[in-house]
Protein backbone atom coordinates (compact mmCIF):
# COMPACT_ATOMS: atom_id res chain seq x y z
CA UNK A 1 0.00 0.00 0.00
CA UNK A 2 1.72 3.72 -1.25
CA UNK A 3 1.78 5.80 1.94
CA UNK A 4 0.18 8.49 2.06
CA UNK A 5 2.75 10.82 3.85
CA UNK A 6 4.17 12.82 0.73
CA UNK A 7 0.78 13.80 -0.33
CA UNK A 8 0.55 15.27 3.50
CA UNK A 9 3.53 16.66 3.77
CA UNK A 10 2.66 18.32 0.42
CA UNK A 11 -0.55 19.71 1.84
CA UNK A 12 0.99 20.99 4.90
CA UNK A 13 3.59 23.18 3.07
CA UNK A 14 -0.01 24.38 0.66
CA UNK A 15 -1.56 25.45 3.67
CA UNK A 16 1.60 27.24 4.93
CA UNK A 17 1.37 29.31 1.91
CA UNK A 18 -1.36 30.18 1.39
CA UNK A 19 -1.30 31.43 5.45
CA UNK A 20 1.85 33.13 5.08
CA UNK A 21 2.16 34.29 1.69
CA UNK A 22 5.60 34.58 -0.37
CA UNK A 23 6.89 37.81 0.80
CA UNK A 24 6.80 36.05 4.03
CA UNK A 25 8.14 32.62 3.28
CA UNK A 26 11.77 31.71 3.49
CA UNK A 27 12.69 28.32 2.43
CA UNK A 28 15.87 26.94 3.31
CA UNK A 29 14.83 22.87 2.26
CA UNK A 30 14.83 23.90 -1.39
CA UNK A 31 18.41 25.53 -2.28
CA UNK A 32 19.99 23.37 -0.04
CA UNK A 33 22.42 25.89 1.20
CA UNK A 34 25.63 24.79 3.17
CA UNK A 35 24.92 25.91 7.15
CA UNK A 36 26.70 28.73 6.85
CA UNK A 37 25.00 30.14 3.63
CA UNK A 38 21.37 29.62 5.69
CA UNK A 39 22.68 31.52 8.19
CA UNK A 40 23.45 34.57 6.32
CA UNK A 41 20.73 34.53 3.93
CA UNK A 42 18.28 33.96 6.90
CA UNK A 43 19.69 36.97 8.66
CA UNK A 44 19.82 39.13 5.76
CA UNK A 45 16.04 37.84 4.43
CA UNK A 46 14.55 38.63 8.05
CA UNK A 47 15.82 42.17 8.11
CA UNK A 48 14.82 42.82 5.04
CA UNK A 49 11.40 41.75 6.21
CA UNK A 50 11.54 43.83 9.12
CA UNK A 51 11.18 47.21 7.25
CA UNK A 52 8.42 46.05 4.92
CA UNK A 53 6.70 43.99 6.78
CA UNK A 54 4.72 43.48 10.13
CA UNK A 55 3.79 40.76 12.34
CA UNK A 56 4.91 36.66 12.07
CA UNK A 57 7.21 35.03 8.93
CA UNK A 58 7.70 31.47 8.12
CA UNK A 59 10.95 30.36 8.26
CA UNK A 60 11.56 26.52 6.41
CA UNK A 61 14.83 24.39 7.20
CA UNK A 62 13.47 20.91 6.79
CA UNK A 63 13.76 18.28 9.76
CA UNK A 64 17.64 17.21 8.21
CA UNK A 65 16.72 13.64 7.69
CA UNK A 66 19.64 13.36 5.20
CA UNK A 67 22.10 14.91 7.64
CA UNK A 68 24.47 13.23 9.40
CA UNK A 69 23.14 11.16 11.97
CA UNK A 70 19.59 12.46 11.09
CA UNK A 71 20.63 16.20 12.70
CA UNK A 72 19.47 19.18 11.30
CA UNK A 73 21.96 21.45 10.70
CA UNK A 74 20.60 24.85 8.97
CA UNK A 75 17.64 24.07 11.70
CA UNK A 76 20.38 23.99 14.33
CA UNK A 77 22.04 27.30 12.99
CA UNK A 78 18.61 29.26 12.64
CA UNK A 79 18.01 28.18 15.86
CA UNK A 80 21.34 29.60 17.23
CA UNK A 81 21.56 32.78 15.02
CA UNK A 82 17.81 33.97 16.30
CA UNK A 83 18.72 35.31 19.86
CA UNK A 84 21.30 36.93 18.39
CA UNK A 85 18.92 38.78 16.39
CA UNK A 86 16.71 39.20 19.18
CA UNK A 87 19.34 40.97 21.04
CA UNK A 88 20.02 43.45 18.07
CA UNK A 89 16.00 44.09 17.91
CA UNK A 90 15.61 42.52 14.77
CA UNK A 91 12.88 39.65 15.60
CA UNK A 92 11.23 39.70 19.21
CA UNK A 93 9.99 36.07 19.55
CA UNK A 94 9.90 32.52 17.56
CA UNK A 95 8.08 28.97 17.55
CA UNK A 96 8.22 25.49 15.99
CA UNK A 97 5.87 25.30 13.58
CA UNK A 98 6.88 22.11 11.95
CA UNK A 99 9.18 19.75 13.01
CA UNK A 100 11.37 21.69 9.55
CA UNK A 101 9.79 24.89 10.24
CA UNK A 102 9.70 28.06 12.10
CA UNK A 103 7.07 31.01 12.93
CA UNK A 104 9.46 34.21 13.45
CA UNK A 105 7.71 37.22 15.09
CA UNK A 106 9.09 40.77 13.66
CA UNK A 107 9.96 42.81 16.05
CA UNK A 108 9.18 46.81 15.40
CA UNK A 109 11.36 48.90 13.52
CA UNK A 110 11.50 51.01 17.25
CA UNK A 111 12.94 48.00 18.45
CA UNK A 112 15.73 48.23 15.88
CA UNK A 113 16.42 51.64 16.32
CA UNK A 114 16.17 52.03 20.04
CA UNK A 115 18.60 54.60 21.47
CA UNK A 116 21.12 54.01 23.99
CA UNK A 117 20.44 55.51 27.40
CA UNK A 118 22.07 58.91 27.28
CA UNK A 119 23.24 60.32 31.18
CA UNK A 120 22.01 63.93 31.00
CA UNK A 121 20.63 65.75 34.04
CA UNK A 122 18.65 68.54 31.63
CA UNK A 123 17.37 68.63 28.22
CA UNK A 124 18.51 71.06 25.95
CA UNK A 125 16.96 73.57 23.76
CA UNK A 126 16.67 72.30 20.57
CA UNK A 127 18.93 74.19 17.52
CA UNK A 128 19.20 74.19 13.83
CA UNK A 129 20.47 70.92 12.30
CA UNK A 130 23.34 70.53 9.37
CA UNK A 131 22.84 67.87 7.55
CA UNK A 132 25.82 65.46 8.16
CA UNK A 133 27.69 65.66 5.26
CA UNK A 134 27.98 61.49 4.92
CA UNK A 135 23.86 61.63 4.34
CA UNK A 136 24.19 64.93 2.22
CA UNK A 137 23.23 62.74 -0.98
CA UNK A 138 19.86 61.95 0.21
CA UNK A 139 16.51 63.37 -1.08
CA UNK A 140 15.40 66.25 0.64
CA UNK A 141 12.16 64.22 1.66
CA UNK A 142 14.40 61.54 3.06
CA UNK A 143 16.40 64.06 5.03
CA UNK A 144 13.32 65.40 6.37
CA UNK A 145 11.77 62.00 7.39
CA UNK A 146 15.11 60.98 8.92
CA UNK A 147 15.30 64.17 10.91
CA UNK A 148 11.97 64.01 12.33
CA UNK A 149 12.52 59.74 13.11
CA UNK A 150 15.79 60.88 15.30
CA UNK A 151 14.18 63.59 17.36
CA UNK A 152 11.41 61.12 17.94
CA UNK A 153 13.88 58.64 18.93
CA UNK A 154 16.12 61.51 21.51
CA UNK A 155 13.31 62.85 22.65
CA UNK A 156 11.64 59.12 23.71
CA UNK A 157 14.85 59.17 26.05
CA UNK A 158 14.01 62.24 27.72
CA UNK A 159 16.53 64.64 25.63
CA UNK A 160 15.16 67.69 23.55
CA UNK A 161 17.69 67.57 21.48
CA UNK A 162 19.87 69.97 20.27
CA UNK A 163 21.61 70.16 17.03
CA UNK A 164 24.72 67.82 17.25
CA UNK A 165 22.48 65.23 19.10
CA UNK A 166 20.15 65.22 16.05
CA UNK A 167 23.13 65.06 13.37
CA UNK A 168 24.68 62.13 15.33
CA UNK A 169 20.67 60.44 15.43
CA UNK A 170 20.40 60.99 12.41
CA UNK A 171 23.71 58.95 11.14
CA UNK A 172 23.47 55.78 13.23
CA UNK A 173 19.70 55.96 12.36
CA UNK A 174 20.39 55.76 8.53
CA UNK A 175 23.04 53.07 9.20
CA UNK A 176 20.99 50.50 10.79
CA UNK A 177 18.18 51.36 8.71
CA UNK A 178 20.08 51.21 5.27
CA UNK A 179 21.77 47.98 6.03
CA UNK A 180 18.06 45.92 6.04
CA UNK A 181 16.76 47.80 2.18
CA UNK A 182 17.61 46.28 -0.36
CA UNK A 183 19.75 47.43 -2.91
CA UNK A 184 17.85 48.05 -6.25
CA UNK A 185 16.48 51.78 -7.89
CA UNK A 186 14.19 52.01 -5.16
CA UNK A 187 16.39 51.75 -2.32
CA UNK A 188 15.79 55.26 -1.56
CA UNK A 189 12.19 55.06 -1.81
CA UNK A 190 12.25 51.54 0.44
CA UNK A 191 14.17 53.55 3.09
CA UNK A 192 11.61 56.21 3.21
CA UNK A 193 8.53 53.67 3.76
CA UNK A 194 10.90 52.34 6.58
CA UNK A 195 11.44 55.42 8.83
CA UNK A 196 7.90 55.97 8.03
CA UNK A 197 6.67 53.16 9.42
CA UNK A 198 9.24 53.59 12.34
CA UNK A 199 8.16 57.31 13.17
CA UNK A 200 4.47 55.79 12.83
CA UNK A 201 5.10 52.88 15.29
CA UNK A 202 5.40 55.74 18.04
CA UNK A 203 2.25 57.33 17.22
Amino acid sequence: MRSGKPALTGLWQALDEANFGQGRTLNLRESLPSAAEARARAEVWLKARQVTEAGDVLVITGRGNQSAQGIGVIRREILALLPSLRRRGVVSDWKEHTPGSFVIKLASINALLEAPKRRRSEPVERSAVATPASLAALDGETLRLLQALAIQNLETIGIVAAGPFIAQEMERTFSMLAASVAAGPDREQSLRDAITNAINESD
